[in-house]
């Protein structure tokens, strides 16, 4: 899996880091038992910060994403027990809001969100 981070923008990269984890995850790129880099490899690669990669291995164990082991190191979970937040209800009540700002009808909204599901499937 090949991460991209956008050093301009107002995300900050543990989150640009998790987010693209958790998509890896969804779309098959990233399976159940697979091993992730250590922070330091991570780090040294992506030319970030050793503590960004340690806060966004932290979030992504605390929500179930990974399981982290002294002697492993970081590992994609078997089956992440996650469930939706309020704030993840709330961002896309946000985005869908946006959307139909931008005067996109609901049919045009589900449809594109119906293809980006199956591209996550893939």
């Amino acid at each position: 899996m090949i991460l991209t981070f956008d050093f301009s923008s107002d995300v900050p990269l543990y989150q640009q880091l998790r987010n693209q984890i958790v998509i890896g995850i969804a779309e098959g790129k990233l399976i159940p038992g697979e091993k992730l880099p250590t922070i330091r490899a991570l780090a040294d690669e992506s030319g970030i910060n050793m503590m960004t990669v340690s806060k966004a291995y932290q979030i992504l164990k605390q929500e179930g994403y990974i399981v982290t082991d002294r002697r492993k190191g970081a590992v994609v979970a078997g089956r992440p027990a996650v469930s939706v937040s309020e704030e993840t209800l709330r961002d896309l009540r946000l985005k869908i809001s946006e959307l139909r700002l931008a005067g996109m009808k609901k049919e045009d909204i589900l449809t594109m969100i119906e293809t980006m599901y199956e591209e996550g499937k893939k």
